[in-house]
Protein backbone atom coordinates (compact mmCIF):
# COMPACT_ATOMS: atom_id res chain seq x y z
CA UNK A 1 0.00 0.00 0.00
CA UNK A 2 1.44 3.36 -1.07
CA UNK A 3 1.52 6.18 1.44
CA UNK A 4 0.29 9.69 0.70
CA UNK A 5 3.86 11.04 0.88
CA UNK A 6 4.49 11.12 -2.90
CA UNK A 7 1.11 12.76 -3.56
CA UNK A 8 1.75 15.52 -1.01
CA UNK A 9 5.30 16.05 -2.25
CA UNK A 10 3.97 16.60 -5.80
CA UNK A 11 1.07 18.86 -4.77
CA UNK A 12 1.68 22.55 -5.53
CA UNK A 13 0.50 23.63 -2.06
CA UNK A 14 3.37 21.72 -0.43
CA UNK A 15 6.02 22.74 -2.99
CA UNK A 16 9.42 23.25 -1.35
CA UNK A 17 8.09 22.27 2.09
CA UNK A 18 10.72 20.57 4.21
CA UNK A 19 10.40 16.75 3.82
CA UNK A 20 10.21 16.33 7.61
CA UNK A 21 7.06 18.52 7.59
CA UNK A 22 5.55 16.43 4.78
CA UNK A 23 5.98 13.35 6.97
CA UNK A 24 4.23 15.06 9.88
CA UNK A 25 1.35 16.08 7.61
CA UNK A 26 1.03 12.60 6.08
CA UNK A 27 0.27 11.33 9.58
CA UNK A 28 -2.82 13.59 9.53
CA UNK A 29 -4.04 12.57 6.05
CA UNK A 30 -6.51 10.07 4.62
CA UNK A 31 -8.44 9.55 1.39
CA UNK A 32 -12.20 9.91 1.07
CA UNK A 33 -14.88 9.85 -1.64
CA UNK A 34 -17.98 12.03 -1.91
CA UNK A 35 -20.79 11.09 -4.30
CA UNK A 36 -22.38 13.76 -6.48
CA UNK A 37 -24.57 16.23 -4.49
CA UNK A 38 -23.16 15.21 -1.10
CA UNK A 39 -21.67 17.83 1.21
CA UNK A 40 -18.04 17.89 2.26
CA UNK A 41 -18.97 20.48 4.87
CA UNK A 42 -21.93 22.64 5.86
CA UNK A 43 -22.04 26.20 7.14
CA UNK A 44 -22.11 26.35 10.94
CA UNK A 45 -20.71 22.86 11.49
CA UNK A 46 -17.44 22.34 13.31
CA UNK A 47 -14.47 22.62 10.94
CA UNK A 48 -11.86 19.98 11.64
CA UNK A 49 -10.57 19.17 8.15
CA UNK A 50 -9.37 20.59 4.89
CA UNK A 51 -9.38 18.92 1.52
CA UNK A 52 -7.01 18.43 -1.41
CA UNK A 53 -9.17 17.67 -4.43
CA UNK A 54 -7.88 14.69 -6.37
CA UNK A 55 -10.78 14.23 -8.78
CA UNK A 56 -14.16 15.87 -9.33
CA UNK A 57 -15.58 19.32 -8.74
CA UNK A 58 -16.93 21.02 -5.60
CA UNK A 59 -19.12 24.12 -5.38
CA UNK A 60 -18.48 26.56 -2.54
CA UNK A 61 -21.94 27.89 -1.70
CA UNK A 62 -23.84 30.24 0.55
CA UNK A 63 -27.22 28.75 1.47
CA UNK A 64 -30.04 31.29 0.95
CA UNK A 65 -33.13 29.08 1.27
CA UNK A 66 -33.71 25.49 2.28
CA UNK A 67 -33.16 24.17 -1.27
CA UNK A 68 -31.32 27.12 -2.80
CA UNK A 69 -27.74 28.38 -2.65
CA UNK A 70 -25.51 30.92 -4.35
CA UNK A 71 -22.37 29.36 -5.79
CA UNK A 72 -19.41 31.60 -4.99
CA UNK A 73 -16.72 29.49 -6.57
CA UNK A 74 -16.02 26.03 -7.90
CA UNK A 75 -12.86 24.10 -7.05
CA UNK A 76 -11.43 21.18 -8.99
CA UNK A 77 -8.58 18.69 -9.11
CA UNK A 78 -5.43 20.13 -7.55
CA UNK A 79 -7.28 22.79 -5.53
CA UNK A 80 -7.47 23.08 -1.75
CA UNK A 81 -10.75 23.54 0.06
CA UNK A 82 -11.18 24.87 3.58
CA UNK A 83 -9.35 27.13 5.95
CA UNK A 84 -11.94 27.33 8.74
CA UNK A 85 -10.03 24.60 10.64
CA UNK A 86 -7.11 27.04 10.94
CA UNK A 87 -8.71 29.94 12.83
CA UNK A 88 -10.90 29.87 15.94
CA UNK A 89 -13.75 29.26 16.53
CA UNK A 90 -13.29 26.47 13.90
CA UNK A 91 -16.70 26.53 12.21
CA UNK A 92 -17.45 26.36 8.48
CA UNK A 93 -18.57 29.64 6.91
CA UNK A 94 -19.85 28.09 3.65
CA UNK A 95 -21.26 24.86 2.30
CA UNK A 96 -19.14 22.73 -0.01
CA UNK A 97 -21.13 20.38 -2.27
CA UNK A 98 -19.76 17.80 -4.70
CA UNK A 99 -21.01 18.71 -8.18
CA UNK A 100 -19.79 15.33 -9.42
CA UNK A 101 -18.35 12.24 -7.80
CA UNK A 102 -15.29 13.55 -5.99
CA UNK A 103 -12.15 12.06 -4.46
CA UNK A 104 -10.17 14.03 -1.89
CA UNK A 105 -7.28 13.70 0.47
CA UNK A 106 -8.58 14.89 3.82
CA UNK A 107 -6.17 16.53 6.23
CA UNK A 108 -7.28 16.47 9.84
CA UNK A 109 -7.17 20.06 11.06
CA UNK A 110 -6.87 19.15 14.73
CA UNK A 111 -3.86 17.00 13.96
CA UNK A 112 -2.27 19.70 11.77
CA UNK A 113 -2.92 22.37 14.44
CA UNK A 114 -1.19 20.20 17.03
CA UNK A 115 1.79 19.72 14.71
CA UNK A 116 1.93 23.49 14.08
CA UNK A 117 1.76 24.27 17.82
CA UNK A 118 4.68 21.97 18.52
CA UNK A 119 6.68 23.24 15.54
CA UNK A 120 6.21 26.95 14.89
CA UNK A 121 8.25 26.84 11.68
CA UNK A 122 5.70 24.43 10.24
CA UNK A 123 2.89 26.63 11.59
CA UNK A 124 4.32 29.71 9.89
CA UNK A 125 4.72 27.84 6.60
CA UNK A 126 1.12 26.60 6.73
CA UNK A 127 -0.21 30.07 7.60
CA UNK A 128 1.69 31.68 4.70
CA UNK A 129 0.35 29.10 2.27
CA UNK A 130 -3.24 29.38 3.48
CA UNK A 131 -3.09 33.18 3.43
CA UNK A 132 -2.46 32.98 -0.33
CA UNK A 133 -5.48 30.70 -0.77
CA UNK A 134 -7.65 33.01 1.36
CA UNK A 135 -6.64 36.01 -0.74
CA UNK A 136 -7.53 34.22 -3.99
CA UNK A 137 -10.88 33.01 -2.64
CA UNK A 138 -11.82 36.43 -1.31
CA UNK A 139 -10.95 38.02 -4.65
CA UNK A 140 -13.01 35.38 -6.49
CA UNK A 141 -15.93 36.03 -4.13
CA UNK A 142 -15.65 39.79 -4.68
CA UNK A 143 -15.71 39.33 -8.46
CA UNK A 144 -18.65 36.93 -8.23
CA UNK A 145 -20.63 39.41 -6.13
CA UNK A 146 -19.79 42.23 -8.54
CA UNK A 147 -21.02 40.06 -11.38
CA UNK A 148 -24.27 39.22 -9.57
CA UNK A 149 -25.04 42.59 -7.98
CA UNK A 150 -23.08 45.02 -10.16
CA UNK A 151 -25.36 44.67 -13.20
CA UNK A 152 -28.00 47.35 -13.62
Amino acid sequence: METLTPFLQRHSFFKDLDPQFIELIVGCASNRRYPKDSFLCKQGEEANDFFLLREGRVAIEIPVHQDQAIVLQTVEEGDILGWSWLLPPYFWHFDARAEQDTRVTVLNGRCIRAQCESNHTLGYEMLKRFAQIMEKRLEATRLQLLDVYGKK
